[in-house]
């Protein structure tokens, strides 16, 4: 199952896409956000249809202590609204570190500046939401 999964940021939103099995997945890029919040959601539609995805996954911005705040709820009411456009079904997955993981693996690599590192996080750590979600459904189905 192809699986497109999204990193929403307040500016961006990270894009990453898994292989046609569930297996690995991808960065593949970044969305700007802008005010036309109808308009963003039917671009989304149209790179879930672009990429044959069966499931749009969003990362839940849960803090450290399991509690989800104002982000959370954010991304709850996002996702009711894509629900409405996207034509497949759409959940969410605990993003508790991926942007810090992402930027570390960023950092690590040596030859990005600070500029650099922020244009690609975005899509690192919706790779990052996805692998993990990837890596646990195939654990529970090995079970």
């Amino acid at each position: 199952m192809r699986v497109l999964a999204l990193d929403l940021g307040s500016r961006r939103i990270g894009l990453a896409v898994s292989d046609a099995d569930g297996r690995v997945a991808t960065p593949v890029g970044t969305l700007e956000r802008h005010r036309d919040r109808p308009r963003l959601h039917r671009e989304i539609a149209e790179l879930v249809r672009e990429w044959d995805a069966e499931l749009l996954l969003l990362g839940l911005p849960i803090d450290l202590e399991g509690r989800q705040g104002p982000a959370a709820t954010a991304v709850l009411a996002e996702r009711d609204e894509l629900a409405a456009v996207v034509g497949v079904p759409v959940e969410v997955h605990d993003e508790r570190m991926t942007t810090r993981i992402a930027d570390r693996s960023l950092r690590e690599r040596g030859d990005l500046d600070g500029r650099a590192r922020r244009q690609l996080v975005d899509t690192v750590a919706a790779s990052v939401i996805l692998q993990d979600w990837l890596d646990r459904r195939r654990g529970e189905a090995d079970s």
